[in-house]
Parts: C-alpha cells; structure tokens; sequence
C-alpha cells in the first residue's frame, strides 16, 4: 500500500477502525517517526503549529490519559504536509488552517489559540457542522457517480487527529488498553490450550 492510498482512505468517511492492517501499520510507523522529530516542524509555522495543538486537543482532550497535545498529534499532522501530502493538498489544508484563524478573528477579534474556551468551542461546533454537511455531500456524490466535493478543512482535521493518536502509544496501550506487542503467542497449540 502506498501512502497515496492511506491518504485516500482516510480522506473517506470510513471509520479509522475499519482501515485495513497494512494502512494502520504506515500510520504507526508515521507516528513513530512524528514523535521522534516532534521538536522540527518541516511545513508548519509557530503560530499554525500552536493553532493544530489546541484544535487536536479539544477534539481529543486530555482527561485520565493524555490527550492530543501529549501524543504529538501536531507532529504527526506536519510529517504528513511535509512527506505525504501532495504540495496542492498541503497548501489547501494550510488555507484550511489559516481559515480558522480568519473566522475567529472575524467574529471574536483575536487568532483561534488567542480566544477564550468558549468563544473557541463555539467556532470548532460551527467547523463540525460544516463537516458533518461535507460528509452528507460526499456520500450523495458518490451514490451519484458525481465528482467528491472540495476537502472540507475541520474533517480533514478530525480524520488526521484521531489516526495520529489512536496509533500512537498514548492512544493505543494507555487509551484503548491495548498491547502493541502480544503478551504471548500460542503457536499450533489446540484451541482449549492456547485459551488457557
């Protein structure tokens, strides 16, 4: 599987979970490599870095476990704009971003991160609906044999949080509980002994 692919993937509106072992498999290994450089952003700025943190984590807040910020959801998000991403899809995710921005200061006269709590909550449910309406629209357009329409920016945003962090070691053993490694492996053994 090509990054290419995994890309296309999760750009459709399949559930993370059901993305096929091989996909999961590149976004771990993503997500590796996006905490080990977490501290060289390639593609995006200070203030767009800043920007991704505090929208990851209010979609994935940090509660009994960490949340978005402590999995370097943003570090992930700049590996894919530097190396997955092609030049027109980081650009238009980076308006995407920049959007944000524009429509906060538009309504609340300060940048998204600069906002309060509230005043940022009630930006990010607008985004939601938006995407929630662009999902309608690409489940329409492919029943139609119509042409998908246009990347909607906060579901793109959502998509790439949720695989950052669900492949994440944050996400994956401490969140869901899950072992990365098995703690053990049976082998051919008959069922009625390797369930012991």
């Amino acid at each position: 599987m090509q990054r290419r692919d995994v890309l296309k993937l999760l750009g459709s509106a399949a559930a993370i979970s059901a993305l096929p072992q091989e996909a999961l498999a590149m976004l771990t290994q993503a997500t590796n490599t996006a905490a080990v450089r977490s501290n060289a952003l390639k593609t995006l700025s200070a203030h767009q870095d800043a920007t991704v943190i505090c929208i990851a984590e209010m979609i994935i807040p940090e509660t009994d476990t960490p949340g978005a910020k402590g999995a370097k959801v943003n570090a992930f998000i700049d590996l894919l704009l530097s190396e997955w991403f092609e030049p027109a899809e980081t650009k238009q995710f980076l308006a995407g971003l920049d959007q944000v921005d524009t429509q906060s200061r538009a309504r609340f006269s300060a940048s998204f991160v600069d906002c309060s709590e509230a005043q940022r909550t009630e930006l990010l449910k607008e985004l939601d609906a938006a995407a929630m309406h662009f999902v309608r629209r690409q489940k329409e357009a492919a029943q139609a044999a119509a042409p998908p329409p246009p990347m909607d920016f906060f579901y793109q945003m959502k998509k790439l949080t949720l695989a950052s962090y669900y492949t994440s070691e944050i996400g994956f053993a401490k969140e869901l509980g899950k072992s990365i490694i098995p703690p053990g492996h049976a082998g051919c053994a008959p069922l009625a002994e390797a369930s012991k």
